[in-house]
């Protein structure tokens, strides 16, 4: 398992802090993960804007489970979405892989 952290040195690995309403993010990590490749939306829970993602990686990489979640204080334009995956079987499963797959495009469509 692995998860953003303000502890990470890579700016991929952080949660990624946001001037923008935690609703209008939320609306573009679901944007987000119909646009990558291999990522499903199987569980969005709209009123804690959060999803629940899998990512597959095929025979090597297995599949992953990921969880995107946006905080902030509601009508305020302050955010912060968070990301954590984990690996469901695969021999060359790579978590940090995983979340840089949706973070590092993410962060280019948000600021």
């Amino acid at each position: 398992m692995f998860e953003t952290s303000e502890s990470h040195d890579k700016p991929e690995f952080r949660p990624l802090h946001v001037a923008r309403r935690r609703e209008g993010l939320y609306e573009a990590a679901k944007e987000m993960v119909a646009d990558l490749s291999n990522w499903t939306v199987v569980k969005a829970d709209d009123s804690a804007c959060t999803l629940h993602c899998e990512r597959k990686g095929g025979l090597l990489g297995g599949t992953s489970k990921v969880t995107v979640r946006v905080e902030g204080p509601e009508g305020l334009p302050s955010s912060t979405i968070h990301v954590r995956a984990e690996a469901q079987g695969g021999l060359l499963s790579n978590e940090k892989s995983v979340v840089a797959e949706f973070m590092k495009p993410f962060t280019r469509r948000v600021c």
